[in-house]
């Protein structure tokens, strides 16, 4: 169902991060979220497309380990 609204219980198990984490990054704007009551909901579609934006934005590990070999080696 595209239209599921979780808790942050269960945000926190799909990214598998502690609940005050979640919390954290709610009140700081950081995940898409909206308060029902004083009490924080994630619509999944919004989740997803975050998650899709963060994997997208991130650099690539290895290029990221090797500039950091690379400048050790330099300062040697």
């Amino acid at each position: 169902m595209s239209d599921e609204i979780l808790t942050v219980l269960e945000v926190a198990a799909l990214l598998k991060v502690a609940d005050k984490t979640v919390y954290t990054m709610a009140q700081q704007g950081d995940l898409p979220a909206f308060k029902v009551r004083g009490q924080w909901r994630f619509r999944r579609q919004d989740l997803d497309s975050w998650m899709a934006s963060q994997v997208q934005g991130a650099p690539e590990r290895p290029a990221a380990r090797s500039n950091a070999r690379t400048r050790k080696a330099t300062r040697r």
